[in-house]
This record gives structure tokens, C-alpha cells and sequence, in this order.
């Protein structure tokens, strides 16, 4: 077997996991024509049909996916030696790919990069945005950025973030119009702003405590956005109540622009987690983004 047969083969893998083209393609750097081609020329060579094409995807056979756990093993033994290769060098390199929620990565994941990368050209990272749940072993991240009470038991938790609060908040105009709520039960008679969580499709449930009594309180409103993006947006025109993350409004709260309301039902918990394999050997390159994102105040 040639060289030429064993990059065919890496790509088949890659094209395996993606199940797409148009995503291998672009993982690998090469154009969508030439992947097609490789994988023709290696179901030819090995005279088995390895994928089932469709106008939108591409999945393997039953002889694909045998091939696909055979050569995964050796595979990623090849990765982990070029990997401890990169290790001998004088700076650290490599690839790294993490994924974060959008949040999380603009307010610690960037500034971690920005501070790190120009230090070290030979570190590549790929960022993945992700509100939802994602199994980092299956999708082959080498860590995620989650809450910490989130994170599953068998992963390697690595605090990166500060304690965090829940705000209620909602504009002065929209106060105008409406009382403020007293308890939790109060925001049945409210316009709240839902938000669609990706991992279950299922609205968010707004999340209470005070005096060790917890609340979760299905709400009702005109709105609901699948993503958070739009959600100060739609509050700072009264449009309704909002759910978010405290420092998302703080400044519009301290402008005045929007009101906190039920502040002593949104008691602290536990902030951003980098979160990765416990098994996961960390390169140079990986250890000294840990460091750069570890929290080291409260």
C-alpha cells in the first residue's frame, strides 16, 4: 500500500465522521471534486462500495464502517506520535479544537487567544460555537467550555471563569405598563421572552432559588428566540421580561436602560469550566492554553 493509499484512506475516515462533502473537504483543505475522486479511485482498488450518497449526504455502507474501525485505531496512533513529535520542538505547536458556548467564548476563550496565540505561531485552534450539550470525545474536540454544574463526573474540570448570577430584567417602559414581579408565580401574568434551548428544542425553564427552595417556572410570551443573541435586544425595547446572564445586562442595568427584578431569587453559582477526557495526555500546546484560560480570583 502507497502513500497515496493511505492519505485516501485517512480522508475516507474523515469523510466517515462528517458525513458530508462538503464539511470533509473542508477539514481536509482539499476541493470537494478531488475528495469525491479518491473515494471513487479507493471503493475501486478495494472493490467494495464503502458510501451510500444521497443529494444532501453521505453515510458509510456496512463494508464502510468495518473499514472505518480498522484503520480509526491506527489512525489516531499516527496522530498521537506526530503529535509527540511537536513536543520536542522549542515552542510549543499543534492543533487544538475546543468548543464554547457563544458567551463563553467571547468573554474568556478570546481574550485567553489573544494574549496566547501571538506568542505562539506554531499553535493553531479551531473554535467551534455551541450553545448546546456536545460530546467532545465522539466529535473529537480536545475540550469544551461548559457551567460547571454541567460537566459530566468523568471529565477533568478546570475552573476558567468567576461565580456567575442569573438576572431577570426587563425596560422601564415595559414597567410602565406592567407591575413588578413580586415572586416567581408573578411572571405567569407577564410577556416574558422565551428562548429555545438547542441540545433538547425544548424552551428554557427559568431557574430560582431563595432560602434553599427552588423554582423552575415555565413562561409565556410573544417571543422566542433559538438563540440568546437577540434577547437584550427585544428587553431594552420593553418588548418583555428576559432570563439571562447577569453580565450580558449589567451595563444597561447600571445605565439604567433596564430594571433588575427578583434579584434575591438569583443567588451565585458556579461559573466556566474547561472541561476535557480525564484519559487526554496534554501536550505543551494544550497545557499552556489550560493555564492561560485557568480563573485565579474569588
Amino acid at each position: 500500500m502507497g502513500r497515496s493509499d493511505l492519505a485516501d484512506l485517512a480522508a475516507f475516515a474523515v469523510l466517515a465522521e462528517e458525513r458530508s462533502f462538503t464539511r470533509a473537504a473542508a477539514r481536509l483543505g482539499v476541493s470537494q471534486s478531488a475528495l469525491s475522486h479518491a473515494m471513487r479511485k479507493l471503493e475501486q482498488k478495494l472493490g467494495v462500495r464503502l458510501l451510500t450518497r444521497t443529494t444532501r449526504s453521505v453515510s458509510a455502507t456496512q463494508a464502510g464502517e468495518r473499514l472505518v474501525a480498522t484503520i480509526a485505531p491506527a489512525l489516531d496512533q499516527i496522530g498521537a506520535g506526530i503529535e509527540e513529535l511537536t513536543n520536542l520542538r522549542d515552542k510549543p505547536a499543534g492543533n487544538i479544537r475546543i468548543t464554547a458556548s457563544e458567551h463563553a467564548a467571547r468573554t474568556l476563550l478570546w481574550p485567553a487567544l489573544e494574549r496566547l496565540l501571538p506568542e505562539y505561531p506554531d499553535i493553531h485552534v479551531e473554535v467551534s460555537i455551541n450553545n448546546g450539550f456536545v460530546d467532545i470525545v465522539e466529535e473529537r474536540f480536545d475540550a469544551g467550555i461548559r457551567l460547571g454544574e454541567a460537566i459530566a463526573r468523568d471529565m477533568i474540570a478546570v475552573r476558567i471563569g468567576p461565580t456567575m448570577r442569573m438576572a431577570c430584567v426587563g425596560a422601564p417602559a415595559y414597567f410602565d405598563r406592567h407591575p413588578i414581579p413580586q415572586t416567581p408565580h408573578d411572571l405567569a401574568q407577564h410577556n416574558c421572552i422565551n428562548l429555545r434551548m438547542p441540545s433538547t428544542g425544548g424552551l428554557y425553564a427559568w431557574e430560582f432559588e431563595h432560602d434553599g427552595r427552588v423554582m423552575n417556572v415555565r413562561v409565556d410570551g410573544q417571543l422566542t428566540f433559538a438563540g440568546s443573541g437577540m434577547l437584550l435586544q427585544a428587553a431594552l425595547s420593553g418588548l418583555g421580561l428576559i432570563m439571562t446572564l447577569d453580565d450580558v445586562v449589567a451595563d444597561a442595568v447600571t445605565k439604567g436602560r433596564l430594571v433588575r427584578v427578583l434579584e434575591d431569587w438569583c443567588p451565585p453559582f458556579a461559573g466556566y469550566h474547561l472541561y476535557y477526557p480525564s484519559r487526554r495526555q496534554a501536550s505543551p500546546a494544550f497545557a499552556l492554553l489550560v493555564n492561560a484560560l485557568r480563573h485565579r480570583g474569588d
